[in-house]
C-alpha cells in the first residue's frame, strides 16, 4: 500500500479504542446473559469480531504488524430474509473426523459384525475389514450423535462441525434433495448458524475437560459450499 493510502496513526489509535469498547460490551452482555443461546451475546461476539478485524487491518497497513487474535466467522453476512413464520425447516449439519486409531475402529466394526452374525445366525458381509468399511459399518449401526459422543472409543478424533437451519415456505417433496443435501442453500434463510472449531482452543492444555475446550459461534451463513460427511450433527 503506498504512504498516500495507509491510515493515520489517529485512525488506528480509534479502531483500538473500538476493540477496547467491542470488548467491555462481549463482558457486559456475557455477564447478563439469560440462557445458553441469548442472541445479545451473539450480537456482541459479532461486534467484536468485526472491530478486531477492523483494527487489525490498519494495524498492517500502518505498521505492517499484526495481532495475535483469529475469530471465525467475523464476515459481513446477509441479513434474514426468509417468511416471518416458517412452515419448515431445514437442519444442514457436517462433522468431521479424523482416523485416529485405524486398528481400533476395525476392532470395533468387527466385533459389530460378530454381534450381527450371532443375532442373524448367518455369515454376515465382512465389511469390516477394511476401513472405508469399517466407517460403513459403524455409521450403520450407530446414530450419528451417539458416535459424535464415543468418538475416542472408535478410534475418531473430531474436527470441526457445523450446524444451519434454514426456513422454507413449505417442506420439499419426498426424496427430492437426496443427491445433492447441501445444494442450492439461500444464505438469506439461514435462522441461525452453530459452529465448533479447534480454531477455538488452540491455547487451551489438552488436559483440560473436553466440554470446555469449544467455544460455540452462531452466525448467518455466508454461502452453501457444505460437503456432508453424514447427514446428522
Amino acid at each position: 500500500m503506498s504512504d498516500a493510502a495507509q491510515p493515520t496513526a489517529a485512525e488506528v489509535r480509534a479502531a483500538a479504542e473500538a476493540v477496547k469498547t467491542a470488548l467491555d460490551r462481549h463482558l457486559a452482555a456475557v455477564e447478563r446473559r439469560s440462557g445458553e443461546d441469548d442472541p445479545a451475546v451473539f450480537e456482541a461476539f459479532n461486534q467484536l469480531a468485526a472491530a478486531a478485524e477492523a483494527y487489525d487491518e490498519l494495524l498492517y497497513d500502518r505498521y505492517d504488524e499484526v495481532t495475535p487474535f483469529e475469530i471465525p466467522g467475523s464476515e459481513e453476512l446477509p441479513p434474514y430474509a426468509g417468511p416471518e413464520e416458517p412452515n419448515a425447516v431445514s437442519v444442514l449439519i457436517r462433522r468431521d473426523y479424523s482416523v485416529a486409531e485405524p486398528q481400533r475402529l476395525l476392532a470395533q466394526a468387527e466385533r459389530i459384525e460378530a454381534a450381527e452374525y450371532d443375532a442373524a445366525g448367518g455369515l454376515a458381509e465382512n465389511a469390516a475389514g477394511t476401513v472405508p468399511g469399517a466407517l460403513g459399518v459403524l455409521f450403520g449401526e450407530f446414530e450419528p450423535d451417539e458416535i459424535a459422543s464415543r468418538h475416542k472409543e472408535f478410534g475418531l478424533e473430531e474436527g470441526d462441525s457445523t450446524l444451519w437451519v434454514t426456513a422454507a415456505d413449505e417442506s420439499p417433496e419426498a426424496g427430492e434433495w437426496l443427491e445433492a443435501p447441501f445444494d442450492h442453500v439461500d444464505p438469506q434463510r439461514v435462522v441461525c448458524r452453530f459452529d465448533v472449531s479447534a480454531v477455538f482452543d488452540d491455547d487451551v492444555s489438552d488436559e483440560g475437560d473436553e466440554d470446555d475446550d469449544l467455544e460455540f459461534v452462531e452466525d448467518e451463513a455466508e454461502d452453501g459450499d457444505l460437503e456432508p460427511l453424514d447427514a446428522e450433527k
